[in-house]
């Protein structure tokens, strides 16, 4: 029955009751033992009182979003293509400095409310969304956080390699976790050469920790890297770039690429990563993904189409674009 309905059908004497203790309660904030000590009712009643009057409609909750938020943005990426929870950041002006620091910033305030005690946080190699994100990050080491484990070696030149060390240390130190490094490059000439790294002692418990991790965070890649990629170096060859493109790709979570429907790519590049599997990522119970950008947009939705992530940190431009996509 519609609440007005009800309010209808109450006894005049019951809605004056479910007023007043309404009022003080939410006008006068006094807290439900001081209005069951004043009107000398039980505490209990007072609670059935206050609930009444929100079925009946005196007591109505309005949320008034904050300027710069995009809750219905976020409801709507949610809805739409099925994830677990999404992030839209707010950025002033539809440009990559300004999404990077925006992005930056929402993941990291989603990363210090989210992460809880005894977590395993996986990461991916070195990406400058993810970097952002833990750049932004507030220290909180009394969490509990377990261990913060690097799920796939370094890509490109030696020299930038190192930043998805680098990455795995700073969150590490800012979580209070135990760090542990995968120190290998991301992908190797043979699947021989790989087989042989996973055997070696240094990174068999690296290997065994992915197996048991609560919580991974990738970036989103695409086959075209953007043009700091290129001048970093951290990218592959431009022949395995065109490869990968004619065998249907449009991004990778951690070197594993997909097509645009998420679906993984048959290519012999799976059998010479370094780093977690498909089996692995796909079985981590929460997969956050942050990306942005028009560039990307192909790659995010692919990512989730396919279940490579069930958590989005994006810009409103970003999302504004998937929401633009067709079925």
């Amino acid at each position: 029955m519609p609440s007005q309905a009800l309010a209808q059908t109450a006894p005049r004497e019951k809605l004056a009751l479910m007023t007043k203790v309404a009022r003080l309660y939410h006008v006068d904030g006094l807290r439900q033992p001081e209005i069951a000590q004043r009107l000398n009712m039980s505490q209990s009643r007072v609670s059935r009182l206050l609930r009444d009057a929100t079925t009946v409609g005196i007591i109505r909750t309005i949320v008034v979003p904050p300027p710069d938020t995009h809750s219905d943005v976020e409801e709507a990426v949610q809805a739409r293509f099925g994830l677990s929870d999404v992030v839209v950041a707010h950025s002033a002006a539809d440009d990559h400095l300004s999404a990077l620091n925006a992005v930056g910033a929402a993941g990291a305030t989603y990363l210090e409310a989210t992460l809880g005690s005894g977590e395993r946080v996986g990461i991916s190699s070195w990406s400058e969304s993810l970097l952002a994100v833990v750049e932004a990050m507030v220290a909180f080491p009394s969490r509990g956080v377990a261990q913060v484990v690097q799920v796939i070696g370094g890509v490109g030149r030696p020299t930038v390699q190192v930043k998805a060390t680098r990455l795995t240390e700073r969150l590490a130190a800012l979580t209070g976790a135990q760090a542990l490094f995968l120190p290998a490059p991301g992908t190797v000439a043979s699947t021989e050469v790989r087989d042989s790294l996973l055997g070696d002692p240094q990174i068999i418990p690296v290997a065994q920790a992915w197996d048991d991790l609560s919580v991974l965070l990738v970036g989103i890649g695409s086959v075209t890297p953007s043009p700091l990629l290129v001048d970093s170096g951290n990218t592959l060859s431009p022949e395995a770039q065109e490869g990968l493109a004619t065998l249907g790709a449009v991004g990778d979570v951690c070197l594993r690429y997909f097509d645009a429907h998420g679906n993984p790519v048959d290519s012999a590049l799976n059998n010479r990563v370094v780093g977690l599997s498909i089996d692995q990522l796909r079985r981590v119970p929460r997969r956050i993904g942050v990306a942005f950008g028009e560039r990307k947009v192909p790659a995010i939705a692919g990512a989730i189409r396919g279940g490579w992530i069930d958590t989005l940190v994006t810009d409103q431009y970003t999302a504004d674009r998937l929401l633009a996509l067709g079925e």
